[in-house]
């Protein structure tokens, strides 16, 4: 069989069909829209809060990580940067290079 003779046959649709409101496509778009909210938007604020209240933490004694992967002991804390002892050396690094804290002055090690 031939392919247009197979088109040929089909119905055409009815005129009588109308297109659905343009509203009801903007019903569909907003769960799709606060899905990507709370997928995408709420974890990276959260963390952004995190990372802020950590570096707002930091003082003189606490054991940390640098995003670099060096691990030293804060010195002193200043308003933007930290001056760390790591190994025989001292270092200063800004507070946004601060990763995480491993130990907190006055706690000891359970390891």
């Amino acid at each position: 069989m031939n392919f247009n003779a197979v088109l040929a046959q089909a119905q055409p649709a009815p005129a009588s069909q109308q297109a659905p409101p343009p509203w009801t496509q903007l019903i569909m778009f907003l769960p799709i829209l606060v899905i990507g909210y709370f997928i995408m938007i709420r974890p990276q604020q959260k963390r952004a809060k995190d990372q802020a209240a950590l570096l707002k933490a930091i003082k003189p004694g606490d054991k940390i990580v640098t995003s670099s992967g060096i691990i030293g002991v804060v010195i002193t804390v200043k308003e933007k940067s930290v001056s760390i002892r790591s190994a025989d050396s001292k270092l200063e690094i800004t507070k946004t290079a601060v990763t995480e804290v491993v130990e907190r002055s006055g706690e000891s090690s359970e390891s």
